[in-house]
């Protein structure tokens, strides 16, 4: 089973050890374009303070921002789990999983980034701030930066089994599963159900803290109790077995992932 994660706005600080070692970063095929991506948002940071600013889309009060970013090269670097923070991450608990949940986590989580493309959660990065959306001037827009040599690695990486695809929408841009892998690709959705007490009609809606908390759960759960389905019907089944109200929508046409709808009556 792969997992494929957003990464978070906030991070982090940046470790005290030893700075980034690129060629030791997982998906090896991705080296040049993370190169590339590196070397000008560095530049860029460093050359013009608000340029960059402008670039990366931050407020002024986040200005900071562009400091982590100038010091990449010489920065400390710490496990990219322990780096991404925020609501999944924190529902997630990579920290607090115990030895044989960790493996697992190492083997399946891939964290999608504007910067490294994709990298595992064991993988020693930087605290960094580029999101997928930004278009830097030399490059552009990474998502379209990134999406062939994702091509070229990510089927792979994805192996023969399940994909399990929590993305956002701004990092589903860099990779589109297709063919035969998209075939046994679920994306999910998590909605909050509601119940008007006058009319009785049931409401949906998606809820962006709660979406993210609840997927965190459920990788959790899933690492935890080391279930392994094999596609997405056998995943349908597993969410349903962990407790979880889960709707499936099987793919109309060959080539397209299906789509799992999570419903949840309590925010929390």
């Amino acid at each position: 089973m792969l997992v494929l994660l957003p990464p978070s706005e906030g991070k982090a600080p940046s470790g005290r050890g030893a700075p980034l070692k690129p060629e030791s970063l997982s998906l090896p095929g991705l080296a040049g374009a993370r190169q590339a991506v590196f070397d000008e948002l560095v530049e860029l940071c460093a050359d013009d303070e608000d340029k960059a600013r402008e670039v990366l889309g931050l407020s002024e009060g986040l200005r900071g921002e562009i400091a982590k970013n100038v010091e990449l090269r010489t920065a400390g670097a710490r496990p990219a789990g322990e780096i991404y923070t925020g609501v999944l991450y924190d529902a997630l608990g990579l920290a607090t999983l115990d030895t044989a949940a960790k493996r697992r986590a190492t083997r399946s989580l891939l964290v999608f980034s504007g910067l490294w493309g994709a990298v595992r959660v064991s993988d020693r990065i930087p605290s960094y701030r580029c999101s997928m959306g930004v278009k830097l001037p030399g490059l552009g827009a990474l998502g379209a930066h990134w999406r062939e040599p994702m091509a070229e690695v990510l089927p792979e990486a994805a192996g023969d089994g399940l994909v399990l695809d929590l993305r956002s929408s701004a990092y589903t841009s860099a990779w589109k599963p297709k063919g035969e892998v998209a075939g046994r690709t679920a994306t999910v959705r998590v909605l909050h159900a509601q119940t008007d007490p006058v009319t009785g009609v049931e409401k949906r809606s998606v809820v962006s803290h709660f979406n993210k908390a609840t997927k965190g759960r459920i990788v959790r759960t899933l690492l935890e109790t080391g279930t392994t389905p094999a596609g997405p019907a056998e995943l349908v089944e597993a969410l349903r077995d962990l407790g979880h109200v889960v709707e499936a929508k099987a793919p109309a046409k060959a080539g397209t992932a299906w789509a799992l709808d999570v419903v949840v009556t309590q925010i929390h």
